[in-house]
């Protein structure tokens, strides 16, 4: 069976064919793991690290492919997957400077003859799957660290973007690491559920809630770990005294980023009643002021969703709040003159708890905004999901925005000018957005079992 990539912004063209993989395939695959498993814990690991840092180069040689290939298949904008795979290229470098540091053995108690000693040992071979989304970006999360803690990596990318996923495996082959260190299978669900079903030894996922808690559910079985990186449903809260043409750049920033479909997007914008009005205004200003068009044309804003489905997945959502009185203040429908999967900018208010648009999460270039009138109330609003991926809280009163900051139920938390997104921080959620941490010292020893010996 053959699975077929199309351009979801040039009306669903095809782009190519990929093999899905066979239930033998991936046995083989995990087969081929498991007996390289052992040999590749024993490599020191400054020796993983030099077979791994050729890596860099090669992504930087071959990164407008990668982009074009990337805006291709997601609909990402072309400046947007450059910008992509340019910052990505930054977590790359960390882990492989910062590999080392962080997994060596830790002396814990020094007292005469007697040493204490923690040893981070690699936990064996790892079903890695992902989205879609950000198809470099994943990928990179999902291998590169396991493979530095000493992991082999069975790894399967999303049936949204196969070229992608045949091109960043090929380029895996040129670093012509040991048979079965690294592999990849290819294929929607069904493979990725095969794959967990193998003899492996963690599952590493980034996706939807829903699929993530039914991973959960096969791990619990095999008695396994997961790291699961699940959606989300950001708040943003804004208090009356900030200038909101300070920030309007960033709000439109941490929403409509690829056409909408982050997990760690604001998609839940709750602002002070006193400058309700004209944070609304200044919004709707910024968002008819960006081009929506081909994704290929380096001065588009926004480019297409992902596919037909993620279109009208969004569609009925925007449906179910306009039946149950919600207001568009700019957008809510497709743009003419474009064929694909694409959807316009959208501000909603007059949003209630039981439209849909505050309740799921909304993969999408759609924003729900309420209104507060106190702290609690703002507090109230921010903790009425069940995400708790990330947050925003903007206020000239530091005190303030550090108390609202830490009574919201999320993994990070961004204040005013504050940006988490650096490789040395830990990334992961509260509630439905996952279980355990990716990235910095934290996310590196997610992949390890953590081994105490104490020498006397």
């Amino acid at each position: 069976m053959r699975l077929m990539s199309t351009n979801p912004a040039k009306n669903y063209e095809k782009l190519g064919e990929v093999n899905i993989s066979l239930l033998s395939e991936i046995k083989e695959k995990v087969r081929l793991a498991n007996q390289a498993k052992e040999a590749w814990k024993n490599i020191r690991i400054k020796e993983r690290i030099k077979r791994l840092t050729p890596l860099y180069n090669l992504i930087d040689k071959n990164k407008k492919e990668i982009a074009l290939l990337i805006t291709k298949e997601i609909g990402k904008p072309i400046k947007e997957a450059v910008e992509d795979i340019n910052w990505d290229l930054i977590y790359l470098k960390w882990y492989l400077e910062n590999g080392e540091k962080y997994l060596n053995d830790e002396i814990t108690h020094k007292e005469g003859n007697v040493v204490h000693k923690v040893i981070y040992e690699p936990i064996g071979t790892v079903a890695s799957i992902v989205p879609w989304n950000f198809p470099f970006g994943n990928f990179l999360w999902g291998v590169i660290p396991n493979l530095i803690a000493g992991n082999t990596v069975v790894f399967k990318h999303s049936e949204e973007c196969p070229l992608t996923g045949k091109l960043l495996e090929k380029i895996m082959d040129e670093l012509k690491l040991p048979l079965g260190v690294f592999s990849e299978v290819y294929g929607d669900s069904q493979v990725g559920e095969q794959l967990v079903n193998q003899d492996i030894d963690l599952i590493w996922f980034t996706g939807s809630s829903k699929v993530g808690k039914k991973l959960y559910e096969i791990a619990g079985k095999k008695f396994i770990k997961a790291i699961l990186e699940l959606g989300g449903s950001n708040p943003a809260v804004i208090f009356s005294d900030v200038s909101i043409d300070e920030i309007k750049d960033k709000l439109y920033y941490k929403r409509f980023l690829n056409c909408g479909q982050v997990c760690d997007a604001v998609k839940r914008l709750i602002i002070h009643e006193a400058i309700f009005k004209k944070t609304i205004d200044t919004l709707k200003e910024v968002i008819e002021s960006r081009k929506v068009g081909d994704p290929e044309d380096k001065k588009t804003d926004i480019g297409s969703l992902v596919a037909k489905r993620q279109l009208e997945l969004l569609e009925s959502q925007v449906e179910d709040a306009i039946k149950k009185g919600a207001k568009i203040i700019t957008g809510g429908k497709r743009p003419g003159g474009l064929k694909g999967a694409y959807y316009l900018p959208t501000i909603l208010t007059n949003i209630t708890k039981d439209m849909r648009v505050w309740k799921e999460e909304v993969f999408g270039p759609v924003l729900a905004v309420v209104s507060f009138k106190t702290e609690e109330e703002a507090i109230r609003l921010a903790n009425d999901s069940n995400y708790g991926l990330g947050a925003e809280v903007y206020s000239k009163n530091q005190e303030r925005a550090l108390r609202v900051g830490f009574a919201i139920e999320a993994g990070t938390i961004n204040i005013n000018k504050g940006n988490h997104w650096l490789p040395c921080n830990p990334f992961g959620g509260y509630k439905d957005s996952g279980i355990g941490r990716e990235h910095g010292k934290w996310g590196l020893q997610e992949f390890c079992q953590i081994k105490n010996i104490a020498l006397g």
